[in-house]
């Protein structure tokens, strides 16, 4: 049988192309530069149709963890060059990878699960090729932190990202002084084994805030877990440890009860001398309530 000709395999790389499905030979329709692809936090079909393609296509994948990564790629009847690239040898691989990016290649980087840069030593790597002028290309996908923010019933109008805390007992109240004040959901990524003492730490910081734990998210044994800080603690304190990779969010601060008495002596003090709305935004700098607490004070006052 005669073998394909060089337009039918072209018309077959277009059609795997605009099908989502890995290319063959290697993929010459793939445009060179650093692909940064998200794989699954869990279930493996949680890929996308594109990063099959790019993982089907490139020229090398670099991996936190070849192994874990060689399995999502046999599910998915993929075969490509694998490489680690991770914290024990970012530094030295690094400089092997942008000479390859530099001449050309392919190369799509992935961590064990989620999107790559979250908590991994990747954005060196972005950063490098960026300062280099090679083109980058972001293949988004799962994340275990907007997965757990999806299940969490916190709200997700504004939150930030913490990553691990320290382990130290120390710093890790340091840090969460830090954050304490935030006006915003809290997200944090915790070993099984320090769960409860965080969870602990965390409820003599931040006080009664509602939070979740979800781990072995997408997965067969997945578990949310929804209370108060303290409650939180108090079941991981008992309960046996858990296994599998923890997300943790904290929900903000309540709102402070404006100070009224305050807010009147500062106004009594204020209006005599300047207008009520400039009295507003000085009395709200000083007393941490809302201008728009403090204005419609000001008028009752003028208007009483």
């Amino acid at each position: 049988m005669a073998s394909k000709s060089s337009q039918a395999k072209a018309r077959d790389t277009k059609r795997n192309a605009q099908a989502g499905k890995p290319q063959p030979d290697g993929g010459q329709d793939l445009a060179p530069g650093l692909y940064v692809v998200a794989t699954p936090i869990g279930h493996a079909r949680d890929i996308t149709l594109r990063a099959l393609e790019v993982l089907g296509a490139c020229d090398r994948i670099a991996a936190e963890d070849t192994r874990v990564t060689a399995k999502l790629l046999a599910i998915h009847g993929i075969s490509r060059p694998l490489s680690a690239y991770n914290d024990h040898n970012a530094a030295e691989e690094r400089p092997r990878l942008l000479g390859q990016l530099k001449s050309g290649a392919r190369i799509a980087l992935v961590s064990d699960a989620g999107t790559p840069l979250v908590s991994d030593p990747g954005f060196k790597l972005v950063r490098a090729a960026v300062e280099a002028g090679i083109a980058v290309h972001a293949i988004p996908g799962a994340s275990a932190v907007l997965t757990g923010l999806a299940l969490s019933a916190l709200p997700s109008d504004r939150f930030l990202f913490a990553g691990f805390l320290p382990a130290k007992a120390g710093e890790r109240a340091t840090v969460l002084e830090e954050l304490k004040h935030l006006r915003a959901t809290l997200i944090f990524f915790e070993s099984a084994q320090r769960l409860a003492e965080t969870l602990s730490a965390m409820a003599d910081s931040f006080g009664p805030r509602p939070a979740t734990v979800a781990r072995e998210m997408t997965k067969l044994h997945e578990e949310v877990r929804r209370g108060t800080l303290s409650d939180l603690a108090a079941h991981y304190a008992t309960a046996q440890t858990p296994k599998g990779e923890v997300t943790l969010l904290v929900g903000p601060p309540h709102a402070a009860q404006a100070d009224f008495a305050a807010i009147d002596t500062a106004l009594d003090a204020a209006l005599p001398f300047m207008p009520l709305k400039a009295a507003a935004e000085m009395i709200a700098g000083l007393t941490g309530a809302s201008r728009k607490t403090v204005y419609a004070r000001g008028l009752e006052k003028k208007n009483g």
